[in-house]
């Protein structure tokens, strides 16, 4: 079909603005990268944008070769793993149960759920709950607050209420309980959307780092995102990483001035991003699927 002149012109304007955002999006991350790649006393200098100038792996071998970065990383994804899954689990029972329209007390408890998330009690008294659950400086202070999403509860149990009740019916006639039909029936259709929430719920585990400033002091117990968070407040390398003995042994004969705090601080969020964004394009066909149901069913 032909297109008149006024709808090229949208067309090419649309064109160039989604062009612009993209690039918007892809260059703080391609400068990162470069700054990483990047000798880091030549980064200092400046002018360094889109590609390494004086290219070097030394910064990575740093902060692979450091034994915190590398607890910090397997806390984040340890806390991500198990806090997806119980999530998952959690938001799942719970909106299973709640879409029977039959349930006592069925509206008490969706006023309830619907309460905690207009209102909350603040840090304070948030933080005073932990401590008396003794939550506080443990790695379950990760998983167990974070455990349910009213939010991701509700979409949950749109989904479920918006699945044939025949199918529902044709399994308790067949003899099947609630437990039988919940892992036969609901969570085979329910795919696409715990791809959308369980992809949710991973991202926030992977990239939170205010419970690790906030609830834990430990410097075992931190995910790698807190360990981000003392990297921009530190003054030198030495502060977080350790003596410069062992600095220079990470770097495997690299000279410790080639090496700054920026250049650990970019290689470092590359470190941390990476992983998460691989995890990505696996589960974008049932992400954009559950996302577009939710949103027609919400």
């Amino acid at each position: 079909m032909k297109r008149s002149a006024s709808e090229s012109i949208g067309q090419t304007l649309i064109i160039g603005l989604l062009a612009l955002l993209c690039l918007s999006v892809l260059y703080p991350f391609l400068y990162m990268l470069a700054i990483s790649l990047n000798v880091g006393s030549d980064a200092a200098k400046g002018g360094v944008y889109l590609w390494p100038r004086e290219f070097t792996l030394s910064n990575f071998q740093v902060v692979l070769g450091n034994a915190v970065i590398r607890h910090a990383y397997g806390i984040t994804v340890l806390r991500t793993i198990i806090g997806t899954a119980l999530g998952l689990l959690v938001t799942l029972l719970a909106a299973f149960g709640l879409s029977y329209r039959g349930l006592p007390l069925r509206g008490t408890l969706l006023g309830y759920v619907l309460v905690t998330m207009l209102f909350n009690g603040g840090l304070v008294p948030f933080y005073i709950q932990l401590h008396h659950l003794s939550l506080l400086n443990s790695f379950w202070v990760y998983i167990i607050p974070s455990a349910f999403s009213a939010w991701n509860m509700f979409v949950m149990m749109k989904f479920i209420q918006g699945i044939p009740d025949a199918l529902i019916e044709s399994a308790e006639l067949d003899g099947a309980g609630p437990l039988r039909t919940l892992w036969s029936i609901i969570v085979p259709l329910s795919k696409p959307m715990l791809a959308a929430i369980g992809l949710f719920t991973g991202v926030m585990h992977w990239n939170d780092w205010f419970a690790g400033a906030f609830f834990v002091s430990d410097q075992d117990l931190i995910p790698v995102q807190t360990f981000l968070q003392q990297l921009l407040s530190a003054q030198d390398l030495s502060s977080v990483l350790g003596s410069n003995n062992n600095i220079e042994a990470m770097a495997r004969g690299t000279r410790l001035s080639n090496i700054t705090l920026m250049s650990i601080k970019m290689a470092t969020v590359m470190v941390s991003a990476i992983p998460i964004l691989c995890v990505y394009p696996f589960l974008q066909r049932y992400f954009v699927k559950g996302v577009l149901i939710g949103s027609v069913k919400g």
